[in-house]
């Protein structure tokens, strides 16, 4: 076991800011009332969900009555989708016709599966947008993708796995111009889970109507995520229960990690421009690293429109697993992809979708780095991964 412990996986979790820790611990023993309850104890937890809110709807530049908590990102986007179709398919059924979502072959898993599910269920129709090998959708295929019963577009702010940042306000206005002569208003939905720490999320500058955030992204506890829902978007709930989050999600609430969301936007709001400099700094510091000292080597999509602290790399005569395993041998840190599909041996949706083949989707690795990653960690992570590469190159004889 390596003494030497180096977290570059920071697209799968981050570790929870100790000011948010600070923040949330109170509401675990203390202050663990439900907020629902009318007596002190319930008043007391109400009032920090509702602080959180205020925090959170800052953040977006919102209405706080514009915030659903969730569980997390998987919820928000299963919400999103399903509930925005749901909301038309009575209107539609009288036109013996179905919702109509525009979505694209490389987003997140939930939101691919909730749109499979709508198929399968007969509830929608589907139109997957395919995305350049620079990782990027382009706008011209959305809009002759627009149909009259279109309800949803879905298209997510930064991918998870290729850090690539898709043209959301320049989608946004095409929405909006779509939206002037029609009987029924698109709403646009984007997953911002992966740009949020970096990335401008004020939701009228992006014009989105539907916006998901995760906690556990953002130095911020896991099992906790939000929805942002424009006031008169029609979505309806998805699960059946109490009357929480104005109807639409039930369930008692998670207090303490309903602060440690606010918390953690608060500070992400304060520090984003510290964060997004000093991580671009050291990102194309192991970028020149990487290309300057190991051969036959290429960054998956576009350089330029991508997070800042994302690396997708594709590498010639090395399995991404047995990369994967070697530096965590050395106490490393990394992925192939997605941490929320890791185990499935079928090449990546992502690295399909951008026309890399099965073996080139193998033979890759992802690296994200975070606020507290240092040079000295990349440098020690590069000459690693220079060795395992050599050594995995030598046994395949290449």
């Amino acid at each position: 076991m390596a003494k030497r412990k180096i977290y570059l996986d920071y697209a799968s979790t981050t570790p929870v800011d100790p000011r948010v820790f600070v923040a949330m611990k109170p509401y675990f023993s203390q202050k663990f009332g439900n907020p629902m309850s009318l007596h002190s104890f319930g008043r007391v937890a109400s009032e920090a969900v509702e602080k959180a809110r205020r925090q959170t709807a800052d953040f977006f530049g919102c209405e706080a009555a514009e915030i659903i908590f969730t569980s997390g990102a998987t919820e928000s986007n299963n919400l999103a989708i399903k509930g925005t179709a749901i909301a038309h398919i009575s209107h539609f059924n009288k036109k013996k016709s179905k919702p109509h979502i525009v979505t694209t072959q490389f987003e997140h898993s939930c939101v691919l599966a909730s749109c499979k599910k709508l198929e399968e269920q007969g509830m929608a129709e589907v139109t997957y947008l395919t995305i350049g090998k620079d990782g990027v959708a382009n706008t011209k295929d959305l809009q002759k993708a627009i149909r009259e019963n279109t309800v949803l577009v879905s298209i997510m702010y930064a991918n998870n796995e290729i850090g690539t940042v898709q043209p959301i306000k320049e989608i946004g206005k095409l929405i909006t111009r779509a939206n002037q002569n029609r009987e029924t208003k698109i709403v646009f939905h984007t997953d911002a889970v992966q740009a949020v720490n970096y990335l401008d999320c004020k939701v009228d500058s992006l014009g989105v109507d539907l916006l998901t955030a995760s906690g556990h992204k953002i130095y911020g506890p896991k099992g906790i995520g939000c929805l942002y829902i424009r006031k008169n978007t029609a979505i309806k709930r998805i699960q059946d229960g109490g009357g929480h989050e104005a109807g639409l999600r039930a369930g008692t609430l998670n207090v303490p990690g309903i602060v440690g969301l606010g918390a953690a936007l608060e500070i992400t709001e304060k520090e984003r421009k510290k964060n997004y400099s000093q991580s671009l700094k050291l990102r194309d510091y192991c970028l020149r690293k990487i290309i300057q000292e190991i051969s036959g080597v290429k960054l998956n999509g576009s350089k330029i429109k991508r997070i800042p602290n994302n690396i997708s790399f594709t590498f010639r005569n090395a399995e991404g697993e047995g990369m994967l395993l070697g530096l965590d041998a050395k106490g490393i840190a990394v992925s192939t992809g997605s941490a929320c599909s890791a185990g499935d041996l079928r090449p990546s949706h992502v690295l399909s979708a951008i026309g890399l083949t099965e073996e080139e989707s193998h033979g890759s690795l992802r690296v994200t780095i975070g606020k507290y990653t240092t040079k000295q960690e990349v440098d020690y992570f590069v000459n690693s991964l220079k060795e395992v590469v050599a050594r995995l190159r030598k046994i395949a004889g290449k």
